[in-house]
């Protein structure tokens, strides 16, 4: 038994070193955001709110941030239903000879680096019109966003019993009444989960939105780091604080309906 317990002990502490040496630059960030001199010092003499409170009065930096949170909640919208019939479709022929090759290319956003995509799309935008308008940031953010949804969504249709969807046709619902009152309940876990992955994602997305951007339309994270080419304002410090604070709270949410949908599926099997 104490062989057993320094085991664990030893792997908690590696998932400790693990853990500090991911997080820790990143929450350095979070007490300069509260120093009262205008520029990165670490840690600070002094502490001071006015990074934060010139962040919500700059006119741009207000834009900015609300212009990311309307593109990624658009964006995700568009993920969620595209993303969602794409995995029902993947599910229901299952056997379909191509159906690997299909979800390959589903996939193949996550795969490609970013700075490929952001080339690809531009030159296609550019021909297009759609560089720096609301469309064309929607396009391709949802285009990140799709292969997080058809993830989350087969994960939750892996435990899908068809047999309820037969009986409900049985007693006479039609394809529309079946998949709204049956089939969304059963896989509404995996499909919150993959729109919040895919509102993270464009949330906090830099390289495609650097080729999309204009002076009339950019994103909190294109113009924290435009600042950051710029000057050294730990405005931009208070601007990553707060993306980092709703990045993981969205996160956590999501991994939370995750884990309450093994739960449940845990529960039943056993029932």
């Amino acid at each position: 038994m104490t062989a057993v317990r320094a085991r664990r002990l030893l792997l908690w502490l590696a998932g400790l070193l693990v853990l500090l040496w991911l997080t820790l630059p990143t929450l350095i960030i979070i007490p300069v955001s509260f120093t009262d001199k205008a520029s990165f010092l670490f840690p600070p003499k002094g502490w001071s709110l006015r990074w934060y409170r010139n962040l919500f009065e700059d006119p741009a930096w207000r834009d900015a941030a609300l212009n990311s949170v309307l593109i990624a909640a658009l964006s995700a919208l568009i993920a969620v239903v595209l993303g969602t019939a794409a995995a029902v479709g993947l599910f229901r022929w299952g056997r379909l000879r191509g159906r690997e090759p299909i979800r390959a290319a589903l996939l193949t956003p996550l795969i490609i680096p970013e700075i490929v995509l952001g080339i690809g799309i531009y030159a296609a935008f550019l021909r297009l019109g759609l560089v720096g308008t609301l469309p064309g940031f929607l396009l391709a953010h949802s285009a990140l966003g799709i292969p997080m949804v058809v993830t989350t969504v087969l994960a939750s249709l892996a435990s899908f019993d068809e047999n309820l969807e037969r009986a409900a046709a049985s007693l006479g619902a039609g394809p529309w009444s079946t998949a709204r009152l049956v089939t969304l309940p059963l896989v509404s876990p995996g499909l919150i989960a993959g729109a919040l992955f895919a509102f993270i994602l464009s949330f906090d997305n830099v390289v495609i939105s650097i080729f999309l951007q204009t002076p009339a339309l950019t994103t909190l994270p294109v113009l924290i780091w435009s600042s950051m080419t710029r000057d050294t304002d730990p405005t931009v410090a208070a601007a990553a604080s707060l993306i980092l604070l709703f990045t993981v709270s969205v996160l956590a949410l999501a991994l939370w309906i995750m884990g309450r949908r093994t739960q449940r599926t845990k529960k039943g099997i056993m029932l």
